[in-house]
């Protein structure tokens, strides 16, 4: 197994709607491994989507046969940023009726700064060849900066361990057994952190441990 650990540094403000209160739109502290697998462009979804829903189980599921994983991404130093946006209306007539939708026209965003940065790790049965240095995120589709570095681990080991990285619970094992955790509530699933686990696992160079057998169980 390669386990690839992987930095994202920000250069941009990054915005993706947590939880709405009112008109503050608030983004959160996590980065969900769904967003960060299609930002590596380790799956692409197809340009037109007929039905605006998302395909998670259509796109990530072509990454278990090829044995690929992304874990979700803990903050390592961040700060954030509350900006005010509004929508133009740039029609040339406008009729006055009641709204069939609850479409915000301002509001303010809290962003996570530049310079703000994260980690998480990639799991692969070979070494990935083509993680792209430059990454886009988030609503605005943000620039950040992505290091690596990888480490091949050829023993998998059992018993109780903490996972060096946050978890998406549907995508452990049915073996691998939760004992205690944070729980991160975000959508589109709410992750797991300074999780302490039971189960099979690979340690790293450093003694950071991570669970194995994890794939994109979404729908399952």
């Amino acid at each position: 197994m390669v386990i690839t650990t992987c930095q994202i540094t920000l250069h941009e403000n990054l915005f993706y709607a947590t939880r709405e209160i009112g008109r503050l739109y608030e983004t959160g502290r996590y980065l969900h491994n769904y967003g960060l697998t299609y930002a590596l462009e380790l799956v692409v979804a197809p340009y037109f989507n007929a039905n605006a829903l998302p395909r998670y189980a259509e796109d990530l599921g072509t990454l278990n046969l090829q044995e690929i994983y992304v874990t979700p991404a803990r903050p390592i130093a961040v700060a954030f940023e509350l900006n005010t946006f509004k929508y133009a209306d740039n029609r040339y007539r406008v009729k006055m009726e009641l709204g069939s939708r609850n479409t915000p026209s301002f509001g303010r965003a809290k962003e996570l700064a530049t310079g703000s940065t994260f980690q998480f790790a990639i799991l692969s049965n070979k070494p990935i060849s083509k993680i792209p240095r430059w990454i886009r995120l988030g609503k605005w589709m943000s620039k950040a900066a992505v290091t690596t570095k990888q480490e091949e681990i050829k023993e998998r080991r059992d018993g109780n361990f903490t996972s060096a990285f946050p978890i998406n619970p549907l995508d452990l094992p049915s073996e691998t057994r939760l004992l205690t955790y944070d729980l991160i509530s975000m959508p589109p699933v709410s992750l797991l952190d300074q999780a302490h686990l039971e189960g099979p696992h690979y340690r790293l160079a450093d003694g950071r441990c991570v669970a194995a057998g994890l794939a994109y169980r979404v729908g399952a």
